[in-house]
């Protein structure tokens, strides 16, 4: 029989899924790869998976696609690892220079900048290495993911995009979902979502196996108080919020085309 090829993200805030994926019957019926947001878009939009966690301002450019969980990574204020740093406060900040790993954490900072903190910078597309390069003080970057545990050491100003949103819209977020690019069998959608319940069940077994990947992390409270596993009520219309102001925001990020084969 032909796996499922899966490709879930790579990051902190995804490992209760992976453990629940990996420990299930199902993993010999699953090719799994870990990949960074937008390369599990980029592989769901190119038939190279069949399923994938991906970011929602990508859901648009999948074919067929189809929310296949109940499951996914949202926030209800801070997220902690979705951020805008700054050497200067926001009214003060002139470019922007955006985190190339996920379109949905660009398109909610220009969303944000917009109609939220009503700001107009320059908005520049990162590259491998944006992180590092010497920049004006009035120059923001965006980062995603678990490079941010280690980045907000260094600037004195750090927005929150999970808690910015929250604030800006009363409503949760969500950042990623589970999608399909075709049809899939019934029973196989039942055990995948078992399998991810079942890793969101034994989260003490997961936060022992990666804690000394993150040291100094208080995973328990990151996986309890800033990730949200679960799409209710609050979120999918926080979602639906997120799509209408998508259609409004004018500013486009760069096309996953030029991203795919990029490696930080």
């Amino acid at each position: 029989m032909e796996k499922i090829r899966i490709s879930a993200v790579s990051y902190l805030n995804t490992r209760p899924f992976v453990f629940g994926l990996q420990h299930s019957e199902l993993i010999e019926r699953i090719d799994l790869s870990l990949d960074m947001p937008s390369l599990c878009a980029s592989k769901l939009i190119s038939n190279q998976a069949d399923i994938g966690l991906i970011p929602v301002a990508a859901m648009a450019d999948v074919p067929n696609a189809q929310i296949i969980s109940q499951y996914g990574i949202a926030s209800s204020g801070i997220v902690r690892t979705v951020v805008l740093l700054s050497q200067v406060p926001l009214t003060e900040i002139k470019k922007v220079v955006l985190d190339y790993q996920s379109r949905t954490s660009v398109q909610l900072v220009q969303i944000l900048a917009r109609h939220y903190w009503k700001i107009d910078p320059v908005w520049e597309n990162g590259k491998p290495g944006y992180m590092e390069v010497d920049r004006d003080e009035t120059t923001a970057i965006v980062v995603i993911g678990d490079r941010v545990f280690k980045a907000e050491r260094e600037f004195p100003y750090c927005y929150d995009l999970g808690e910015e949103w929250k604030n800006f819209t009363n409503f949760d977020f969500v950042f990623a979902c589970w999608i399909a690019n075709k049809p899939i069998d019934i029973e196989f959608v039942s055990e995948f979502n078992k399998a991810l319940a079942e890793g969101l069940l034994r989260m003490d077994e997961v936060i022992a196996e990666c804690q000394d990947e993150y040291p100094g992390c208080d995973l328990e409270d990151y996986f309890s108080n800033n990730i949200k596993f679960v799409l209710d009520d609050s979120k999918l219309k926080g979602l639906e919020l997120f799509s209408k102001l998508l259609k409004m925001n004018e500013v486009k990020p760069q096309p996953f085309s030029q991203i795919v084969s990029a490696q930080d």
